[in-house]
């Protein structure tokens, strides 16, 4: 018997929308100086720059919401970070236009992958303990990282983890929100905020013509495409099942492959389920009601949308933050999600090993052929778990 569908604005809540704004800051923070690289190497020009920042965050911001809305589950979808980096060493040479007709073939093997089912169907055989353990494996370094980041920023860090903990006894709902303002104020009186020269401008979509070529599919499709479903919708499919959501991961990705391809033209390279802030949305810290917690997502799709309609000038207000502040807020908002994760991969004794194998490789930060440590890590449980089973 299916549930009665939920009510978005009685869903809405103030945490959700924190959890959302959180998402897109960690996201953007971490990673869109990658994206600005990759577009420099093949011959981008500011406005072409901006206009792939406008479609990246219209792509994801569109399927964040859609998705969401369509499941009434958290769904958070990201660009391809490992993609990116993958363009800046690889491309060669080669034309803009050979990269955008990359582009479209990468997307429209994803979307082939998920509309039809055989990615889902691969991913359905990996154990919930395997998948907690890679989870937990990448999301360590981000909880690390918020102590390690005391060493150059004591005060602000110290004050922010108070804050949390004290929010957490007295205002569970809004804990992260509190954090992440005592945070900001912290770094404006200490005059780290770097929002000088910053002013809005709407970004314009720039048209490239794709071309095709041998050198770019073999070059750029093909690696693009196998990086990101392994690197990325492999992790974000873990984050998914790890967080108790039955989201259907066919039609899911399938859609973000179709958007992908739709705004491919405009410099939308890769996109893809997220993973790192994906956790975030799916934690309690969004909402202590696992049900309204798509909200979040909801929330970041807005977020997203903004961000690419203001192209690069949104990414460089984003950027204005210092990094302890960005270290900070991304571990505290997902220690929950990673004490979580620890103890569901280390829940059944008889994948135990197999799962503490896959949060070691993780952890690791291995990467091989371009293919991060969230896949080996995986691979690596799994045959842990071959090996060591008795039937």
């Amino acid at each position: 018997m299916s549930s009665p569908p939920r009510h978005l604005l009685k869903d809405l809540s103030l945490s959700a929308i924190a959890a959302g704004f959180v998402t897109v800051l960690v996201g953007f923070a971490s990673s869109a100086v990658i994206v600005f690289q990759a577009a420099q190497s093949l011959g981008a020009t500011p406005e072409e720059i901006s206009s792939w920042m406008w479609a990246l965050g219209l792509g994801m911001g569109l399927t964040c919401i859609g998705l969401s809305l369509r499941y009434r589950m958290p769904v958070v979808t990201a660009w391809s970070t490992p993609g990116a980096a993958m363009l800046i060493g690889s491309v060669a040479g080669l034309p803009l236009s050979d990269a955008i007709g990359a582009f479209l073939m990468s997307a429209l093997l994803i979307a082939a992958s998920g509309f039809s089912g055989l990615f889902e169907r691969m991913i359905s055989r990996i154990p919930v303990s395997l998948a907690s353990g890679m989870l937990a494996g990448v999301l360590l370094r981000f909880g690390i990282d918020a102590f390690a980041a005391m060493k150059t920023q004591l005060g602000m860090v110290l004050t922010m983890f108070a804050v949390y903990l004290l929010a957490r006894r007295l205002l569970p709902r809004y804990a992260v929100i509190l954090t992440l303002l005592v945070g900001i104020a912290f770094a404006a009186g200490l005059g780290l905020l770097r929002v000088d020269g910053l002013s809005l401008q709407l970004a314009k979509p720039v048209f490239t013509t794709p071309t095709f070529s041998l050198a770019a599919i073999v070059g750029i499709a093909l690696p693009l495409f196998i990086v990101t479903m392994a690197s990325q919708n492999v992790p974000g499919v873990a984050v998914i099942r790890a967080s108790g959501y039955a989201i259907p991961i066919s039609p899911v990705v399938g859609w973000t492959g179709l958007v992908n391809l739709l705004l491919a033209p405009f410099g939308a390279f890769a996109l893809n389920l997220a993973a790192i802030t994906a956790a975030i949305c799916m934690g309690r810290e969004a909402h202590e009601d696992a049900a309204r917690r798509y909200v979040a997502a909801i929330a970041a799709g807005v977020f997203y949308v903004v961000v690419g309609l203001f192209g690069a000038t949104v990414a460089a207000l984003f950027a204005a933050f210092p990094k302890e502040l960005i270290l900070a807020i991304a571990g505290i908002a997902l220690l929950g999600t990673i004490g979580n994760s620890l103890a569901a991969a280390l829940r059944d004794e008889a994948e135990r090993e197999p799962a503490l194998v896959t949060f070691l490789v993780t952890a690791s930060g291995l990467s091989l052929a371009g293919i991060g440590s969230a896949f080996w890590g995986l691979l690596a449980g799994v045959v842990t778990l071959l090996v060591l089973r008795r039937t």
